[in-house]
């Protein structure tokens, strides 16, 4: 497994930058495969399943608290209060329901979590997010009247998009709302994401392989 950790140092060589945090996407892989990153001191792990990330997470996570767990898919209503339990940041807040479910759980767990707006920069209709006329309403809401943690925005290019384009208007969005992090960037465009002031990048393939 040492070529994890190979992967993993090349990574952070291209970055070159101590304010970018590489979120490893440990999703569909077992712990054995996960280890070695979390042995080598690495503390942002990314899952897209809740109960996937229940069963893996749960044990390690009262080991390790420092170990921070992203929630990097698409997050259905019915696993809200699970995921307020296990996450620290979830990046896919992206709806009314979603949202107020959230701060629900947030105040009777008596927990707070960090938040991603996820938006839909390319107005897809198979892909979830908010839309960018939608973005300061949606905003407003969540951070005044439900006083969830927005932290930043959060978004997926389409495949068939100049992903520079679309990481540039992300970045405009999440500066004219004054945040501060900003989640953009995978395995095959991160290094686009890099010239656009991305905080966080989400790193699955390109360190751990290919996935059965």
């Amino acid at each position: 497994m040492n070529f994890i950790i190979d992967n993993f140092e090349k990574i952070k060589a291209i970055i070159n930058n101590n304010k970018i945090n590489i979120i490893a996407v440990s999703k569909s892989f077992q712990h054995d495969h996960i280890k070695p990153l979390i042995d080598y001191g690495h503390t942002h792990f990314g899952e897209n399943k809740v109960q996937e990330a229940t069963n893996k997470w749960l044990n390690i996570k009262n080991q390790i608290p420092e170990i921070n767990l992203h929630m990097i898919g698409r997050l259905q209503s019915n696993k809200a209060k699970e995921a307020i339990k296990l996450f620290d940041y979830i990046h896919s807040l992206d709806g009314l329901k979603l949202a107020s479910l959230l701060a629900k759980f947030e105040q009777s767990l008596n927990l707070k979590r960090k938040y991603f707006i996820q938006i839909n920069i390319g107005n897809e209709k198979q892909k979830s997010g908010i839309k960018i006329e939608e973005l300061d309403e949606f905003y407003g809401y969540c951070t005044k009247t439900l006083q969830l943690n927005v932290v930043g925005l959060m978004a997926i290019p389409p495949v068939t998009e100049n992903a520079g384009k679309c990481f540039k208007l992300l970045m405009e969005l999440n500066q004219s709302l004054d945040l501060t992090e900003l989640s953009m960037g995978m395995s095959d465009d991160f290094k686009e994401a890099l010239k656009y002031k991305t905080t966080y990048v989400r790193i699955g393939s390109a360190i751990f392989g290919k996935r059965s």
